[in-house]
């Protein structure tokens, strides 16, 4: 792969689409301010259906109706493509998402350092898990690396987390 088709093959910026409620609890908004800030950073996303055009893209994800759509549009801004994923297969992992960041709240809140360790590590776990999902949920749609489906699925909890604080 050359230089210019690995700078084409990433996504230059993520939006998450739709109501923006101000009471996420913080440690999913700095959960969030990570993810996207590490997809800026470095990441893999080509597109393999839809469209033909070099990247880099603007991704503008969302959940509509059950569906985690990824709204693929260039650098400035005019949409490429859409792609609808049926949530479901990620329902329990953000559930368990969820769990782990009530836990994480409430052990910070009581200063239980090892109980915070260890659910930082289950949240690692579980980060891997729902990577592996969604690479193969995008398999054959959207090609993209381990870390980029790790970014991508915290950002859909916290699209989940942003519907269910509604």
């Amino acid at each position: 792969m050359t230089e210019a088709t690995t700078r084409a093959a990433r996504l230059d910026r993520v939006i998450l689409d739709g109501e923006q409620p101000a009471n996420l609890p913080p440690f999913i908004e700095a959960d969030r301010e990570q993810a996207v800030a590490d997809l800026a950073a470095a990441n893999h996303f080509a597109p393999l259906i839809g469209t033909d055009k070099p990247g880099p893209y603007a991704l503008h994800l969302s959940i509509l109706e059950g569906r985690l759509i990824f709204d693929i549009r260039d650098a400035a801004g005019q949409p490429l493509t859409a792609i609808g994923l049926a949530l479901g297969p990620f329902r329990r992992l953000v559930k368990d998402y969820q769990l782990l960041v009530d836990s994480h709240i409430k052990a910070v809140e009581e200063g239980r350092e090892a109980r915070i360790q260890a659910i930082d590590m289950g949240r690692r776990g579980l980060h891997d898990e729902g990577a592996d999902l969604m690479t193969q949920r995008l398999a054959g749609k959207i090609d993209i690396d381990f870390d980029t489906a790790r970014r991508l699925f915290t950002l859909v909890c916290v699209l989940a987390q942003r519907i269910s604080a509604r």
